[in-house]
């Protein structure tokens, strides 16, 4: 799929007319309420003085007509990425739900959706890399490795004893394991969780292993209780903690977890160091970090045992009461020692430059405080905790009013860590309403330095080009968003919209920061530094890439990583550079911490969504593992009747007549074969003139992939959407359009990941009938090995409503059938609705859902 997947993109999608001049977009949409802007990048310097010249398009992407126009912003500094002319696209005012693409002078942007669901799964998707990194028992390759984790090294008497510390989850491409990573990633996932008041944003499709299967909790909460066990593992004990377990010699080579053979000096694969805490500089060779104390560490283990208490003090309350035990005693032994532990090297001086550590102390006492430890046992109301832990969180978050890296613009590689202060928002939403002023001005203050250091710049980028800039990028918008939440402010709502809209493709290079999202966007990453993608030459699905860092970092530590020409090369050579390179380990590298830390960002963009669709008074729906809607309003007892046809419409008659006998709607979906039939056009405008729902089902029934390889398409982008705009013309001969016909159901109810997203970027939502009802078997011809006549499908029909329900379910009955079958379920069309209006259902037409 993968090499295929990089045809497409290669040869199809070219949304520039001419080399030098582009449209970036987020790939994936925008809400109808969002800030919205697109950004125009130009080799050559256009700026007119003719007022028209500088007016962009924001044009319907079926249709092709212009919706909205305005004057171009031309940014001051398009300099920084080595080109004469940049310019900001703002189409904000309009919201109207859709498909569209940006278009000034000769360049298109690729086509995008404004829609209310344009972030759903996204939050959970990033999961799947979060699984693929796991450690001991490992779902993705269903095989365990680094059983024989560990042997204790740096420990004054404990040097070389094995200590059981499997589990939790590899750092990147190699596979080290760090407690700061580590316990920041699991804060995140548990942060993203107890944050969201709708938490139906989160599913629950995985067991605790990882596996497929729902197990009562949500995925994320399994995700980062995988990470809670490991960090308990870590600290065994009162003073004994871990930070870390391999060191470089594992940089050796592309190899499969579970097929690991570094040899540490205990055999080949038997076992790794586990680095002692001991708060002094360590390493095991002539390089020695720069470590000062304990608080770093024990602040991280603190805060995330807090939070893990708080989140699973219902779902398992005697782990949670372990839990709030050792967040006590971890913070206690962080006021020891202050200081920070790094990383440690041995191979070449490169390590996790950690040098703060106030920060994490002041979390883990706002996180005491906003969920109020109690007596050590368990999360429990105390006015008397709640004083002492703002005391303490307030003297240690003065100490460190705004992030290092946002006020100086610049950093050694996780030398300031975590890259989000998530202290200063429990203290910003004080009651105490002094402490809330202060915290929310520190969280200002930050913001205004990125906003200063981006002006000028096209994207509003004031994030340091440093190694995982993209961790930075994610750091700021849910700092921004936090920020906003916290004061009602908009000061800074068009940055962190355009920091968001850098890592879904609308940064100089035009594509996603997501490894393989979003499936079916016109850039996004397919080759990233990963042994999978190396050795198996398959994506590592939803990990955030290291990003972008400065051209003059990547050519001194990366210069000769690269295993293909430049694909980027024109737009590399401004401050910074990315190369969706398997060789590039500075800036297409997944981390774990990384994809972590954006779960509670898309969590919440997800729940805007929602909150937007019930201002708009969408429908709720289900939807399929492809993103197809399968239900709609399953809070109700409605049914939908669905027939699809192409130029057969043999059943037409009798299903209008039966219809009309039972005054009940529904809904049509034909081919532009089937409409362009001069056999069937009397029908369909007795079908319209009597108000039946009419959408399309493609122009000319075209199968988007080979029957039992659904997930490899045999037709490009190109060949969907224009088949998409072909069966619209051929709607628009009957009157019907666009806008009344936006519900669209596959030919062959056949489709992918990929095939839904182009189709719904067109501004259509796929719909396929409910799994299970049997109905859309009907087409079975007796000579058929899989042939069910009619009595059949309605006994399975009856049965599936009875285990199942039929709540908002989509029921499917083809109004062509070959002449050989002469037992049509059409047929019997009229007892099926007697049957279920008996029942208590209704039925609903698609032209009555928004």
């Amino acid at each position: 799929m993968k090499r295929f997947y990089l045809f497409l993109i290669a040869t199809v999608i070219s949304f520039g007319a001419q080399a030098g001049e582009w449209v970036r977009v987020n790939q994936l949409g925008y809400l109808p309420n969002d800030i919205k802007v697109a950004v125009y990048l130009n080799s050559e310097a256009v700026a007119s003085a003719n007022a028209q010249e500088n007016l962009f398009q924001l044009v319907d992407a079926v249709t092709g007509k212009v919706v909205f126009s305005a004057p171009v912003e031309y940014a001051k500094n398009p300099g920084k990425w080595a080109l004469k002319t940049g310019a900001r696209l703002n189409f904000s005012e309009y919201n109207i739900p859709g498909g569209y693409y940006v278009q000034f002078r000769d360049a298109k942007s690729p086509v995008f959706r404004i829609g209310t669901d344009v972030y759903d799964g996204l939050s959970d998707f990033l999961l799947t890399y979060m699984r693929q990194q796991r450690c001991g028992y490992n779902p993705y390759n269903d095989a365990e490795c680094h059983t024989h984790d560990g042997y204790i090294v740096d420990h004054p008497s404990r040097s070389g004893e094995h200590i059981d510390v499997t589990g939790g989850w590899h750092d990147a491409a190699d596979y080290l394991q760090y407690q700061t990573t580590s316990a920041t990633a699991c804060y995140h996932m548990l942060f993203a969780y107890m944050q969201q008041k709708d938490k139906s944003v989160f599913k629950d499709e995985y067991d605790a292993r990882g596996k497929k299967g729902s197990n009562g909790i949500p995925d994320i909460l399994d995700e980062a209780r995988w990470g809670l066990d490991w960090l308990v593992k870590m600290n065994p004990e009162y003073g004994v903690m871990f930070a870390q377990i391999a060191d470089d010699r594992d940089h050796a080579g592309f190899r499969f977890p579970q097929d690991d053979e570094v040899d540490y000096g205990w055999g080949p694969g038997q076992g790794r160091p586990v680095y002692f805490v001991t708060g002094k500089p360590q390493g095991l060779g002539k390089y020695i970090n720069r470590t000062t104390g304990v608080a770093s560490v024990a602040g991280k283990f603190s805060s995330t045992f807090a939070l893990g208490a708080a989140a699973f003090k219902d779902i398992d309350p005697k782990f949670a009461a372990m839990l709030t035990t050792k967040a006590q005693e971890a913070y206690d032994f962080a006021l020891t020692k202050p200081g920070n532990t790094q990383t440690a090297c041995l191979v070449s001086p490169y390590f996790y430059e950690e040098d703060t550590y106030t920060d994490d102390v002041e979390l883990a006492a706002a996180t005491f405080y906003n969920y109020t430890l109690g007596d050590g046992k368990q999360i429990i109301k105390s006015t008397t905790n709640n004083a002492k832990w703002l005391k303490e969180a307030d003297y240690w978050g003065e100490l460190e009013p705004v992030s290092p890296w946002m006020e100086l613009g610049r950093g050694r590689h996780y030398q300031f860590y975590p890259f989000i202060n998530l202290g200063h928002y429990y203290l910003a939403n004080s009651s105490d309403a002094k402490v809330a002023a202060k915290y929310q001005e520190f969280m200002r203050m930050g913001l205004e330095d990125l906003l200063n250091r981006g002006e000028g710049d096209p994207f509003l980028n004031g994030i340091p080009y440093i190694w995982c800039s993209n961790n930075l990028t994610s750091a700021a918008i849910t700092h921004a968003r936090l920020y906003a939440q916290s004061t009602g402010s908009k000061e800074f709502l068009e940055m962190e919209a355009a920091l968001r809209d850098w890592l879904l493709g609308c940064n100089p290079w035009g594509t996603t920061m997501i490894s393989g999202y979003p499936f079916g966007g016109s850039d996004v990453p397919v080759e990233p530094h990963s042994s999978y993608t190396a050795n198996l030459g398959v994506i590592p699905y939803g990990g955030l890439l290291d990003g972008p860092v400065y051209r003059t970092v990547f050519e001194e530590r990366a210069g000769n990583s690269l295993r293909n020409p430049d694909a980027f090369k024109e737009l590399n050579q401004g401050i910074a550079v990315y190369h969706d390179d398997l060789g590039d380990y500075a800036s297409n590298e997944p981390t774990m911490d990384g994809t972590a830390g954006l779960t509670y960002y898309f969590a919440t963009k997800e729940n805007q969504g929602l909150e937007q669709a019930a201002i708009l008074k969408q429908a709720s729906v289900v939807k399929d593992a492809y993103g197809a809607v399968i239900r709609i309003a399953p809070e109700t007892r409605n049914i939908y009747l669905v027939f699809t046809a192409d130029v057969n419409f043999n059943g037409g008659e009798a299903i209008v007549k039966e219809l009309k006998k039972n005054k009940v709607k529904g809904s049509f979906f034909f081919t532009g074969n089937g409409l362009r039939a001069e056999a069937n056009k009397e029908i369909i405008r007795k079908i319209i003139e009597e108000g039946h729902y009419v959408g399309g089902h493609s122009d000319s029934h075209m199968l988007i992939a080979n029957w039992g390889n659904r997930d490899s398409l045999i037709v490009t982008y190109e060949q969907i959407t224009e088949d998409l705009k072909k069966n619209a013309e051929a709607l628009a001969e009957y009157g019907i359009s666009p806008e009344d016909s936006r519900w669209f159901l596959p030919p062959y109810e056949y489709y992918n990941k990929e095939s839904v997203f182009l189709t719904n970027s067109m501004g259509y939502r796929m719909v396929n009938y409910t799994p299970g009802i049997a109905t859309p078997a009907d087409y079975t011809t007796p000579d058929m090995p899989n042939y069910k006549d009619s009595q059949t499908l309605i006994n399975a029909l009856y049965n599936f409503e009875k285990v199942e329900g039929l709540n908002g379910a989509i029921v499917l009955i083809h109004p062509g059938i070959d002449e050989s079958r002469t037992d049509r379920l059409y047929n019997r069309l009229g007892e099926i609705i007697k049957y279920f209006k008996s029942r208590g259902y209704k039925f609903a037409s698609l032209k009555d859902v928004k």
